[in-house]
């Protein structure tokens, strides 16, 4: 039973991701799962809405995994940073612009006619928020600063995969990249600065 469960929240999450969430059926649901029609209502009872919020949720853990693989512990955040979007330019163009991120198609789509579903997006966000500023704060910048640093870079970030899938090209996830890489490098720098400064004053 677990693994009929586990195959409808994968295959709609695929499904949603490509597709949307209003443009994936309950039907395609299930006959790409291998599943019984009425076992998504029996793992959901809420319906598409509940399995939506399950997908966000899931989806949304899945993918917060690669800030850790990419901001490994010791590394070079400003590298990590510029590594982070090339892998996902790279992703873009193996899939012919097929695969972006899993949670932004949907937010667009229920942040403002569903509240379950809109806290969902809204937890798997902060979580990212929270990886990628922890991350930073492990570096040596602030927490202050590395929050907004990360919430510009999954800004950059999400804003470019919707605009290299319309116009089909990864230009626009590496000009976020590189932006987002300067101020990364910028923050080091001063961060760095400061300290010297700091010890030079109490030497």
């Amino acid at each position: 039973m677990a693994a009929t469960r586990d195959r409808i929240v994968e295959r709609s999450a695929e499904l949603f991701r490509r597709q949307g969430f209003a443009g994936t059926g309950v039907k395609q649901i299930v006959a790409e799962a291998s599943a019984p029609f009425g076992s998504l209502y029996h793992f959901f009872p809420g319906g598409k809405e509940q399995l939506g919020a399950e997908v966000i949720r899931w989806s949304g853990a899945l993918y917060g995994q690669l800030i850790d693989a990419f901001f490994l512990p010791g590394k070079d955040v400003v590298a990590a940073t510029s590594q982070f979007f090339l892998a996902a330019g790279e992703t873009l163009r193996e899939t012919d612009y097929a695969d972006a991120c899993p949670i932004a198609t949907v937010a667009l789509e229920v942040s403002s006619t569903s509240e379950p579903m809109r806290e969902a997006c809204s937890d798997v966000f902060n979580s990212w928020v929270d990886g990628a500023t922890d991350r930073l704060v492990e570096s040596g910048l602030p927490r202050r600063r590395s929050r907004a640093l990360a919430i510009s870079m999954l800004a950059s970030l999400e804003g470019a995969f919707v605009l290299s899938r319309a116009m089909r090209s990864t230009e626009p996830l590496e000009i976020a990249g590189a932006a987002c890489t300067a101020a990364v490098r910028d923050a080091v720098a001063a961060q760095r600065s400061a300290r010297r400064a700091r010890r030079k004053r109490e030497g």
